[in-house]
């Protein structure tokens, strides 16, 4: 059983940074941070798993960076340069073994799952 909170949404302008965090109970091999926005599907941002592997959907990359302070059981989501677009409903999400590379962007690849943290970005 994995047990999963984020925390650091919030209200930001355009340009703006936010950090957000989950704190993470159980183990996982791979960890994932993923967002909806209202009407659209749940998106894959980036996984992190077993031996600091990261991969990114490719519109994120140079912006958004994920990470882990594995003493504080913590998984970090750094957002940089943000945009309206980026306003969403952000999840962190977790599995306990290792999912093959080209699976990880896929929600249905996580058994576990946060309730998520909201980030609005206005213009």
């Amino acid at each position: 059983q994995v047990h999963l909170v984020e925390s650091g949404g919030g209200s930001v302008q355009s340009g703006g940074s936010l950090r957000l965090s989950c704190e993470v109970s159980g183990y996982a091999d791979c960890m994932g941070w993923f967002r909806q926005a209202p009407g659209k599907e749940r998106e894959g941002i980036a996984s992190l798993c077993r031996g600091d592997e990261m991969e990114y959907a490719n519109i994120f990359v140079g912006r958004f960076t994920i990470s882990r302070d594995s003493a504080k059981n913590t998984l970090y989501l750094q957002m940089l340069r943000l945009k309206p677009e980026d306003t969403a409903m952000y999840y962190c999400a977790a599995q306990p073994a290792l999912i093959r590379t080209w699976l990880r962007p896929r929600r249905d690849s996580y058994t576990y799952w946060g309730k998520g943290t909201q980030v609005t970005v206005s213009s």
